[in-house]
């Protein structure tokens, strides 16, 4: 499903399909889903990178969150459809990642997106550096 192996620049592809709930009224996705699909995205790119959100919660006491967000919609997802979601980190900062989105059917792109995802305190929601578990060696694209 997904394969980061160990280089947090890696592409990450996620497969999804376009369920009844996702869809409005005329059975297109309503525009949330991609959002959800994109959230999918990012978490099992981090599960690739050795991690998940409880054990980061738990063990060091962060959390992540959605700092900026912006979404391009290109063209209509529609019921039934089999999407990938592809995930690439673009930037690292000492407390946030900057995400490139896209989500394809059929290799066009349905959606692209921007986002800021920042790491904070668990309890204070201030800014916290990143687990270095997830923090490249040396930030190539910095």
């Amino acid at each position: 499903m997904i394969q980061v192996a160990g280089d947090p620049f890696a592409e990450a592809v996620l497969r999804v399909r376009v369920y009844y709930e996702d869809t409005d009224a005329s059975a297109v996705a309503y525009h949330a889903s991609y959002l959800r699909w994109m959230e999918r995205g990012r978490t099992e790119w981090l599960r690739a990178c050795g991690g998940d959100h409880t054990a980061f919660m738990k063990d060091q006491g962060v959390a992540f969150t959605i700092s900026q967000l912006e979404v391009r919609f290109r063209a209509p997802a529609r019921l039934d459809d089999d999407l990938e979601v592809r995930t690439r980190a673009a930037r690292f900062r000492r407390a946030s990642i900057d995400f490139v989105q896209t989500v394809l059917h059929d290799a066009q792109p349905l959606a692209e997106a921007s986002v800021r995802v920042a790491c904070v305190d668990a309890a204070s929601f201030r800014p916290a550096a990143l687990p270095s578990t997830i923090v490249p060696q040396r930030n190539p694209r910095a």
